[in-house]
């Protein structure tokens, strides 16, 4: 019979590094690149996708997802891409794009970062957009994997991603936080036969994972975070709980975001 520490260790070994958190934000506030670096170091974790955070106060966000509404704040790209630099590619710059302005703005600083983030839960602009179908146009062209975080709403829904996908499929989409809510199973039913979408599991029930990782397999699921609103070691936890086995996990933690990156022998 094992001892606890044999559980344990067993138990570690199933999200042993290397680890990719493919979804943080990163504000513009004093010592936050020092705080994600430090939190990275302590958790295990070698890498990140770095979004902008601070776009939208909290408060604000939360009931924008209740009663609708929205922001037309750009996000402080130049700020992730300060914090990024440096750091000999551990920390990986995304755009975080505001459909409220011209696609170009984009296109301008795309060869500046490594993929694009599309979020109406921020600027409320739907995924039929005529705006954000040039961005993604865009997108295509530098061969950037575009993160969406979907809404319960008319035009920004998962369904609505699926349509987006369809219309590029030469494009990597990740559907961010488990979908909508933390018990989406329907949104890996709409997405199952979309091969160029793939689901990031943060705030996600560790059911949600586990139902991704049988019915999309693991080369399509993806290990994120959400810090600094959720810590890594929490996201952790819960393939942890699920007992992924150690192969899928070195799918859902690595190596499929560097395949999107295109950064395999990385």
């Amino acid at each position: 019979m094992s001892d606890g520490h044999t559980g344990e260790r067993a138990m570690a070994a199933l999200t042993a590094p290397p680890v990719l958190d493919f979804h943080v934000r990163l504000a513009p506030r004093p010592g936050a690149r020092e705080r994600l670096l430090s939190t990275l170091e302590d958790c295990g974790l070698e890498r990140a996708v770095v979004c902008a955070g601070g776009t939208i106060d909290l408060d604000r966000l939360s009931r924008q997802l209740i009663q609708g509404g929205h922001v037309e704040t750009d996000a402080d790209n130049d700020a992730v891409l300060q914090a990024c630099a440096g750091t000999g590619g551990r920390l990986v710059p995304f755009f975080f794009a505001n459909p409220h302005r011209s696609p170009g703005h984009y296109r301008d600083r795309a060869a500046e970062f490594r993929g694009l983030e599309i979020s109406p839960a921020v600027h409320g602009v739907s995924l039929t957009d005529s705006g954000v179908t040039e961005l993604v146009g865009i997108a295509a062209e530098f061969g950037h994997p575009v993160y969406v975080v979907c809404l319960d709403r008319r035009g920004a829904g998962v369904a609505d991603l699926v349509d987006l996908a369809r219309r590029f499929p030469q494009v990597n989409f990740v559907l961010g936080h488990s979908g909508i809510g933390n018990i989406d199973f329907y949104a890996l039913t709409l997405i199952q036969d979309e091969p160029n979408i793939l689901l990031e599991t943060s705030g996600g029930y560790t059911c949600v994972a586990e139902a991704a990782l049988s019915r999309l397999g693991a080369g399509r699921v993806l290990f994120g975070s959400e810090y600094p609103l959720q810590h890594p070691a929490v996201e952790l936890a819960k393939f942890q709980a699920i007992r992924i086995p150690p192969d899928q996990w070195r799918q859902v933690a690595w190596d499929n975001a560097h395949r999107l990156l295109g950064e395999e022998k990385w």
